[in-house]
């Protein structure tokens, strides 16, 4: 076994075993914080900790809107202002969570401290440039819905109807108070938007309630392929490029950690890119060419030319994905302005192996597809340095 991949062997083990499931602000997490931080500083790194508030669920954020629509219904005949408003805020606000911004939503509920752990590989020569290789810490639930691909799919085709259902409230409540002859039609349709509410409802409950997955694919891969970098980069740095190598905390909270990192750290950048890890265990390696939630986002066409000339070697093997109905810390670092990639494990139909599933365990790694995604990685970040 090359050593390199030996190295990110022990610390996918480190987080997915020993530590073991890492929820979004836990205690655990934080485990998983230290455990990084110690080994940069084995290294001989002087690791820097950015401390964060973190929400700790991306389903809370969901439950309180559709709550939200629900009571809205219930006061619309007597409080037909009040509903349309109540429903107005939560529709915009769920709007702006699928956009990665902030918004009410994140305002309700508990919250829990997080953490990202980061050190910098300075470059032998002059600085020109910086790299940003990126990968979470934390693991996500376990809920019914990402629980086999027929379920994905079912959940992909119903939140869509759902929240064309609660479109449909919204826009119905503004209509009456226009024309409030049609009160009572509205009250009357508008029940079918009930059931839209109490079914998101229904799903994050489950969801929220679930256990946390250890999480070996998804992401100690990720973070335990920061560590093995920033271990390789003392004996083989680059010339020109200084290397961030963050372990960011509750990307599974919608990705507050990387949001955090880059509202922290972006005017300290010189002609940054970043380059993500998510899943490099299983399958692929591969890159994502387009992903989000509401928005597509694409990488740099500068940067994925670098990529896709690395991916085309053969014995790398690497192929473009797409992402849908989902984002990776890449969308933070292209909102941040700063040019991003995913270097990904998705299978060639987009399928995520073990993704928020019991079976994300230790011994799913694939040393083979692990050998060539850390030569992906390595060739990719050395051309950059060159040509970029």
């Amino acid at each position: 076994m090359d050593p390199k991949v030996k190295a990110w062997l022990a610390h996918v083990e480190q987080l997915s075993v020993v530590i073991g499931p890492r929820g979004s602000g836990t205690a655990d997490e934080q485990k998983a914080a230290e455990y990084c931080e110690a080994q940069f500083r084995r290294m001989g790194y002087e690791p820097e900790v950015d401390r964060f508030t973190s929400r700790s669920s991306v389903f809370r954020p969901h439950l309180v809107a559709a709550a939200t629509f629900a009571i809205a219904y219930a006061i619309f005949p007597k409080l037909p202002w009040a509903a349309f408003i109540l429903s107005l805020v939560a529709l915009v606000s769920e709007f702006q969570e699928l956009l990665l911004r902030p918004n009410l939503l994140r305002l309700v509920g508990p919250k829990n401290p997080s953490r990202n752990v980061f050190a910098k590989a300075k470059p032998t020569g002059d600085h020109k440039r910086d790299i940003i290789l990126m990968g979470h810490m934390d693991t996500q639930r376990t809920p019914i819905i990402f629980s086999s691909k027929k379920w994905r799919k079912i959940y992909a085709i119903w939140s869509n109807v759902a929240m064309g259902l609660l479109i449909l409230q919204t826009l119905l409540f503004g209509a009456s108070l226009i024309w409030p002859h049609i009160h009572e039609t509205v009250w009357d349709i508008s029940f079918i938007s009930l059931i839209g509410a109490f079914s998101l409802i229904a799903i994050t409950v489950e969801a929220d309630t679930t256990p946390y997955t250890a999480g070996a694919n998804d992401n100690a891969t990720g973070s335990g392929l920061v560590l093995t970098f920033a271990e390789d980069l003392i004996s083989n740095p680059l010339a020109n490029t200084r290397v961030w190598l963050v372990c960011t905390g509750s990307e599974e909270s919608l990705h507050e950690g990387a949001a955090s990192f880059f509202r922290a750290h972006k005017h300290e950048f010189v002609n940054p890119v970043t380059v993500n890890f998510e899943m490099l265990g299983c399958a692929g390696p591969s890159y994502i060419v387009r992903e989000g939630l509401l928005l597509p986002l694409k990488p740099d066409g500068r940067l994925l030319e670098q990529v896709e000339h690395v991916a085309g070697a053969s014995d790398i093997g690497a192929y473009p994905v797409v992402l849908t109905g989902g984002c990776t810390e890449a969308s933070d670092s292209m909102i941040a302005k700063v040019p991003a990639i995913t270097l990904i494990g998705l299978e060639r139909d987009g399928f995520a192996p073990h993704w928020h599933m019991p079976s994300d365990t230790f011994d799913k790694m694939d040393e083979a597809i692990m050998e060539r995604a850390f030569n992906f990685v390595d060739r990719i970040i050395r051309r950059i340095d060159k040509v970029y």
